[in-house]
């Protein structure tokens, strides 16, 4: 029994080392950005410049991130698809799904959005007041999330 629960421990330790030694970060040159990504910056941040741009390979998961002039970040997942935008100022409306925007506009009309992400399960934006609102894929508002 010993000698299984041995053979167990190292095979679990051998895969997480594996999927841990695949970990790294590669600072992409302009010409090796994808295609799509480079067209929904321009098509949605046509006023800002892409400043670095980085390939994230965790284990099994790629992401993009890439990071904009005036301190907009985005993160693409291996698709290329938008999956989180940070910024300090008003995100531009065309990257807010219309109903998010629809409900923010009408009970928070003072306020603007400065952050968006996507779970897979939910969307949640994050208003300059700093309050967090969470809704479901199809644009429903579920809750203020603190």
């Amino acid at each position: 029994m010993n000698k299984k629960f041995l053979i167990k421990i190292l095979l679990v330790t051998a895969i997480v080392f594996s999927l841990t030694a695949c970990d790294k970060e590669v600072v992409m040159s302009p010409s090796d950005i994808p295609g799509e990504i480079t067209s929904y910056v321009s098509t949605h941040f046509p006023d800002n410049t892409i400043i670095q741009a980085i390939k994230d390979i965790d284990g099994f998961t790629k992401t993009y991130e890439i990071l904009l002039s005036e301190d907009i970040s985005l993160v693409f997942n291996s698709k290329k698809e938008i999956i989180d935008i940070d910024g300090t100022t008003q995100l531009p409306n065309s990257v807010i799904p219309e109903k998010i925007l629809q409900y923010v506009t009408a009970n928070y009309p003072i306020n603007f959005i400065t952050d968006w992400e996507l779970d897979g399960k939910n969307q949640q934006v994050q208003l300059d007041n700093e309050l967090e609102l969470l809704f479901n894929m199809k644009g429903d508002f579920l809750r203020i999330d603190y």
